[in-house]
This record gives C-alpha cells, structure tokens and sequence, in this order.
C-alpha cells in the first residue's frame, strides 16, 4: 500500500508540473546543422530616415539585421506583431528606423537557424551572416532624383544585366520594375531565379527597387503570395511617394481582360479593385505634396492609350484618364504593349506625354532613364544594343 501510495504521489506531481509549464526552464540546445542564404539582401522602401531589408534561407531561422555608419555595431529585430518577433520563418524582413539623412550606412543581415521549436525547448542550428553591404538615405528636401525602369522581362532573367549595362555608370537612386516580370508565377524558386538573384547581383542589395504589378503578376497558384516578398509603400499595389523634385503616382492597372474571361476561372476581381484606385486617386490628386511638385510622374503597367482596345486599357482610360488630364500630370511611364515609344501630349486624347518601354524579346528590349531636378525632367529609352530610341524632357511650370 506504501508503495501504491508513492506511485499514485508521483503521478499526481508529474500531472501538477504538466499543468504549470512556467515552472519549467527554458532550455536552448546547440544543434549540428547549416544554414544558407537563398538570397542576398535587397532593399525595399528607403526613405530619408527608414529602409526595409528582406532576404530568403533555406531553413526556418531567427534573424537581425547589424548595421551603422563606419561599423555594424547596432542591432535591429524584425518588428513585433502582437507581441510576436518574427521568427521560425524562411522569408525575412526588418525595417531599421531612425535613420540619418543623407547618410551612407553598413550591414549586414543574420539568421540563427531555428532546427527544432517547442513550446520550452529551442534547437538552435548554426548562424549565417551575409557580407557587408551599403546603402545611402536619400537627403532631406534633395533637389535632384534619378531612376531606371525595366518592364515586360517576362521570366528572361538575363535581359537584367544585359540592360542594366547600358546604363553605365550614370548614378540612379532606385529601379522601377514597371510590370510583366514574369509570365505567371509557380513558386518561390522561380521568384529568386528569374528576379531577386539577377537583381541582387546587379543593384538591389545596395539600391532599391519597386515592384509594381503587371497583369502577369496577376496569374499563376503562387501570384497570391507575392506580397511576402514584396515592399511598397502602405504595403500596396498602388501608392505615392514623393523624391526630389518629383511626386509619383503609382497604379495597378490589373489584369488585361474582363473578370469573367474563361482564363481566370471566375477567381478575378479586377473592376472593383480599379475603382477603388480611382477613388483613393482623386484624393491622392488633391493633396499638397502632389500639387506642389514641381514634376509629376505617373508609373502604371497598361498604358491608357496606345494599346489596344483590350478591356483592362478601356476600363483604366474611362476610370484613371480624365483624373490625369484633370489634374495635369507631366509624364507617364508605362510597357505592357511589347511595342517601344514616345507619344507626346496630343489635346485630342491625352494632355500629358505617355512613354512605353519595350521587350521581351531581343532587339524589343528597352531601359528608360530618367533624371529631374528642380528645373527640368529628362528621359532616355535606351533600346537592346544601347542605342536611344526614345528621349523627352519636360521643363518645370510650378
């Protein structure tokens, strides 16, 4: 009976420290295993006093970003989400807050590898660190901006470096993908071969990029998951943003059929999606930082003329087109068409000039550049063998 009463003690202590895990101590074992990155770092949404850092690994992890002026001696965390830090996750993202202005800045990211997570007891695996790299936040009422946009590359990763040679050693500030990256999207490998490597290999671990949709980002059983790699200022498709001498208006133009196509499977809603913008875009028309400009630029994937009378072209030209002529915007850039050119302010139609980069194919491929400062804004259409094939330029009125 002694003995009984012993064993049934011990079962109602062992139930008593199952019913109070705080009782335990957390426990952090050190496990052989390795970690790589998938990606370089690439940088999202860098303003005067904040940059978002994302990269990829091969295993779930922790991860930091270090960073600095002359050394990577501070220490930034993914931000907190109800109390939660970011962890146990293959896709990272920190924001580092605070920044200087037109400053130059170090990093490097970091990611512990998390090998098993429980409740009380974390396996830890091995920590991976990138190399150092640098990024510049853009001054504070700078009076000059320049960029390049690539369009309609559609899954031809080799079209980045071929084109982004053109541009030399010209100095640019950010590179706009203006839509059709790709033909449709399957999965994560298809998004770091066919984008974020070529780009990090080229400019994006050390200047940033913007990714706006095409109606190819649109298609495919991955198409839905983009936004966990992507960065856009209020985390949307369709945005403003203000750098230099120039306010910019950035729209989703959708897809290029109506929504009840056979091809998307009644799984569409693109018309109400774009007349939402139209009503978030009147507004967005009406505030100061857009109407005091001195130049201002409108990146859209589907031109609102110029390319067909396909119903996505028709629905953006009756929702998006006498806001623009309205409103007196000075530039539109745009691809989608496949067809490079520059089509001047004609009264008839459009008050403002639309440019249409081209691609995909060799001999159709195009990079636009563009620089403004207080004075005056500056375009060049550079076609695939480096040649101009496109140039405007717009004197300031404001």
């Amino acid at each position: 009976m002694h003995n009984r009463r012993n064993f049934l003690g011990d079962i109602a202590k062992a139930g008593l420290i199952g019913l109070m895990p705080s009782t335990l101590k957390h426990e952090y074992v050190k496990a052989p295993a390795g970690i790589r990155f998938l990606t370089p770092p690439y940088l999202q949404c860098l303003t005067n006093d904040s940059v978002i850092i994302r990269w990829i690994t091969d295993a779930p992890a922790s991860s930091w970003v270090e960073y600095g002026e002359s050394t990577t001696d501070r220490k930034a965390l993914p931000e907190a989400e109800l109390g939660l830090l970011a962890a146990n996750t293959r896709v990272h993202q920190v924001v580092l807050k605070g920044l200087q202005p037109g400053t130059r800045y170090a990093y490097r990211v970091c990611s512990k590898q998390i090998v098993d997570f429980q409740p009380y007891l974390m396996t830890w695996g091995d920590t991976a660190n990138s190399e150092v790299f640098h990024f510049t936040t853009p001054a504070i009422g700078a009076g000059e901006v320049s960029w390049i946009v690539l369009n309609d590359i559609h899954d031809r990763p080799a079209s980045f470096a071929h084109l982004m040679q053109h541009n030399g050693k010209d100095p640019y500030d950010f590179v706009f993908l203006n839509g059709d990256m790709f033909d449709f999207q399957t999965d994560e490998q298809q998004l770091i071969d066919h984008l974020l490597t070529p780009v990090t290999s080229l400019f994006a671990s050390q200047t940033p990029f913007m990714l706006a949709r095409g109606n190819h980002e649109t298609r495919g059983k991955y198409a839905r998951q983009l936004p966990e790699y992507f960065n856009n200022p209020g985390n949307q498709y369709y945005f403003s943003f203000t750098r230099g001498p120039v306010h910019f208006i950035v729209l989703d133009t959708g897809e290029d059929k109506a929504d009840d196509h056979a091809e998307y499977s009644q799984l569409v809603a693109f018309d109400d999606y774009r007349e939402r913008q139209a009503h978030w875009l009147e507004q967005a028309l009406q505030r100061p930082e857009f109407l005091k400009a001195p130049f201002r630029v409108v990146m859209m994937h589907i031109p609102v003329f110029h390319s067909g009378e396909g119903h996505g072209s028709m629905h953006c030209r009756q929702l998006f087109h006498p806001l623009f002529n309205k409103a007196g915007i000075d530039l539109m850039i745009c691809g989608h068409t496949h067809r490079y050119g520059v089509h001047p302010a004609d009264p008839a139609t459009h008050h403002y000039p639309i440019v249409i980069g081209g691609g995909p194919k060799e001999g159709r491929r195009t990079l636009i550049k563009v620089t403004a400062d207080r004075r005056k804004l500056q375009l060049r259409m550079l076609g695939d063998d480096g040649t101009e094939v496109g140039q405007y330029e717009v004197k300031a009125t404001r």
